[in-house]
């Protein structure tokens, strides 16, 4: 698996290659978390958010599809005691309805065959009166061209399936039912765009 084969390099890339837009991203994502949240993180990677997250809530439940990611965020946020690890499919999560006050989702709707079966499962594991945050990256520019950045990470085997511009990642939501879209952008070399907003009730 291409995340499996890039887990031991992934921070190079957090870390100084698009560290602006991290930096920024993790500032956005912390305001958002409130001390009494339990939290879903799907797609957590290194631990990029994991890290800002549970400082802030009450207990952090971190996820992803690759092992050695979840390892490597492990390592990463070895400090906290209240993350639980769990290696999970976003699309086909195990948690019963209702159970997490937020459920973060960051920079892996763009990679998914069925993002709407993922943002659905987000949904319904999220509480009535919940928040949804799914950060991501923005990889097309306001004229439809796709950035370099796409380019080059779809050659390596990190495939982008949909490509965002902040209007056309709003009109994603809103076209899946949501009405009170909030988009921040984290600027940087590669922008990534967090939308927020409340569960919907099905």
């Amino acid at each position: 698996m291409f995340w499996d084969q890039v887990a031991g390099v992934y921070d190079i890339f957090v870390n100084v290659i698009n560290r602006k837009t991290h930096q920024r991203l993790k500032e956005i994502v912390s305001a958002l978390i409130e001390s009494e949240d339990t939290v879903l993180e799907c797609a957590c990677g290194t631990g990029l958010l994991s890290a800002v997250i549970a400082p802030r809530c009450r207990q952090l439940t971190a996820t992803d599809f690759s092992e050695k990611m979840l390892k490597k965020a492990e390592k990463n946020c070895r400090a906290f005691r209240n993350i639980t690890y769990d290696q999970a499919d976003i699309t086909a999560l195990s948690y019963p309805d209702g159970s997490f006050d937020k459920v973060v989702a960051g920079n892996v709707i763009h990679l998914l065959d069925n993002p709407l079966t993922a943002l659905r499962e987000l949904n319904r594991v999220c509480k009535d009166g919940g928040r949804l945050i799914i950060p991501t990256y923005m990889n097309q520019d306001e004229k439809g061209k796709t950035s370099g950045f796409a380019g080059a990470v779809g050659k390596a085997g990190a495939d982008f399936k949909r490509q965002f511009t902040v209007k056309s990642y709003r009109q994603f939501f809103l076209d899946a039912g949501y009405s009170d879209v909030e988009i921040s952008l984290a600027d940087g070399r590669i922008p990534c765009a967090v939308a927020v907003m409340r569960k919907v009730i099905r």
